[in-house]
């Protein structure tokens, strides 16, 4: 019998990973330590983080970039054996995500692999909307973001009076995750540089488009003083509607509150 040509190796599909920058100091929240660590709700704001990424079951595993000198997670338990910490963290956010690609890489992430990357200030996303933005962009060819149409006027200021109003549409505010192939994305910052503030503004710089998904109000940055408070009522009317719904009620994301406007 002619020997046949042995079988093609099977398409390996590309896995998803989480990466949370978390070097940060967070100067404009005010209080003393890094935003990211400060109580909220119980618990330290950056846990409410890992808790939604934590409940997404497609997620390979998750990198917590922290700064070489940061000990806040020595002794803490990790979501899973598929989460750890990184103590490469940079100046810059940009330079956080660098390092933290490059340590994926060492964990076995392959560059046709997506990463999420998201904010640890960030502590009200959701399991659904982090799995939304996996829907929708698992199949495209740049990848995208959780992002917000303006909904306000928005004015540029030159010494604190108002120089022209922006028209607003078609304008987004944007939020995280957002998700990217590892090599696409390591390239995209080797080219921006340590000053840029999103990875979707390195991905735009290659002249690509990222898709933006739609996320929720309530995915806001903690960045002011006054933040603390507003995600603490946001998690407290949660847990509410979670009671409610455990005996009998409806169920499903609060919104008691107005939505928040700065990012």
């Amino acid at each position: 019998m002619p020997l046949s040509d042995p079988p093609a190796p099977a398409a390996v599909s590309p896995r998803f990973w989480a990466l949370i920058p978390c070097a940060g100091v967070g100067a404009r929240a005010g209080g003393e330590g890094p935003k990211q660590y400060r109580p909220l709700a119980g618990q330290a704001l950056v846990l409410h983080t890992l808790e939604a990424f934590s409940s997404v079951s497609r997620l390979a595993g998750g990198l917590l970039v922290v700064a070489p000198d940061d000990h806040f997670f020595d002794g803490r338990e990790l979501p899973s054996p598929q989460w750890w910490v990184a103590r490469c963290g940079g100046a810059t956010r940009a330079v956080s995500v660098a390092h933290g690609l490059e340590a994926l890489a060492g964990r076995g992430a392959a560059p046709q692999d997506w990463v999420l990357v998201h904010d640890a200030a960030r502590c009200l996303v959701t399991a659904a909307q982090i799995d939304a933005l996996i829907d929708a962009c698992a199949a495209d060819p740049v990848g995208g973001l959780l992002a917000q149409p303006l909904a306000d006027t928005l004015k540029i200021a030159v010494a604190d009076r108002v120089e022209t109003t922006v028209e607003r549409r078609g304008k987004w505010l944007a939020q995280t995750p957002q998700m990217f192939r590892i090599g696409m994305l390591s390239q995209a910052l080797e080219r921006a540089g340590a000053q840029v503030t999103d990875e979707s503004s390195a991905i735009e710089a290659m002249g690509l488009r990222p898709r933006l998904v739609p996320g929720s109000a309530q995915n806001f940055k903690v960045t002011w003083p006054e933040d603390f408070a507003l995600a603490e009522a946001v998690l407290a009317s949660r847990r509410h509607a979670d009671t409610v719904g455990r005996f009998g009620g409806p169920r499903g994301e609060a919104s008691l509150l107005p939505a928040k406007t700065h990012f």
